[in-house]
């Protein structure tokens, strides 16, 4: 995405700088694949391609979708939004349910968009359970549906949102997942941070929260840092 699209080496090199020297780039649709899969070859690039819920009308190319898998991190970003306008609950749950079908079958991890429809994403998630499990990513609601997606076996990834001092529900959560089920990000640019407007936000922010993670848990920086990047190599599998 633009701006960062224009130049991903300087971004690449200014998230180095900040100690962020890996981050996963997710797909949002089939345009994406080809763009994620140009940026594959650069140094602390790692990919994931799938179908998000906007644009779950999209028919699934899936022998190309399991190519590009071969050499990705996870499946996504895929999951359930029922509370875009005029969408169509059956269409996304069988996109959903034929994507986490793909990770099941290749035992790849998964990164889940969800809003509005968490009950539903469990239930997915419950009755066939993911072997290599996945995420939650720019969760910014309350600690007891935290507990229950961690219960279905997924990590719970904060994002901006706990940099904010008026995220109360997401601050809260923060301070209650377990230390071992968390990772961080960005979802550059599309999300911002405090003092960061959307459209600015870049994967070295991935640093500021972190710092937000210590203080809201009165924990070493350094100690966050170590358990929420060794998180994710656990559950991407990376060396």
């Amino acid at each position: 995405m633009e701006p960062l699209g224009a130049e991903p080496e300087q971004v690449l090199q200014r998230a180095t700088l900040r100690n962020v020297p890996e981050i996963i780039i997710p797909s949002y649709d089939h345009t994406t694949w080809p763009q994620v899969k140009s940026l594959s070859h650069l140094n602390g690039v790692h990919t994931a391609y799938g179908i998000h819920p906007w644009v779950s009308d999209e028919t699934l190319d899936e022998p190309l979708l399991l190519e590009l898998l071969k050499t990705a991190v996870a499946v996504g970003e895929i999951g359930l939004d029922f509370k875009i306008p005029d969408y169509d609950k059956a269409t996304q749950l069988a996109m959903c349910n034929k994507q986490l079908n793909i990770a099941r079958e290749l035992e790849l991890p998964v990164i889940l968009h969800c809003r509005g429809a968490f009950n539903e994403l469990i239930e997915l998630v419950t009755t066939a359970p993911l072997p290599a499990g996945g995420v939650v990513h720019a969760y910014s609601r309350g600690p007891e549906l935290a507990e229950q997606l961690v219960d279905a076996g997924l990590h719970i990834a904060f994002g901006g949102a706990i940099t904010r001092p008026g995220a109360k529900r997401a601050l809260r959560s923060a301070k209650t997942v377990p230390i071992d089920k968390i990772v961080l990000e960005t979802d550059s640019p599309a999300i911002g941070l405090h003092n960061v407007p959307t459209g600015e936000s870049e994967p070295h922010h991935t640093a500021d929260v972190a710092i937000a993670l210590a203080e809201l848990r009165d924990m070493d920086l350094n100690e966050v840092t170590r358990i929420t990047t060794e998180n994710a190599k656990r559950l991407f599998k990376l060396s």
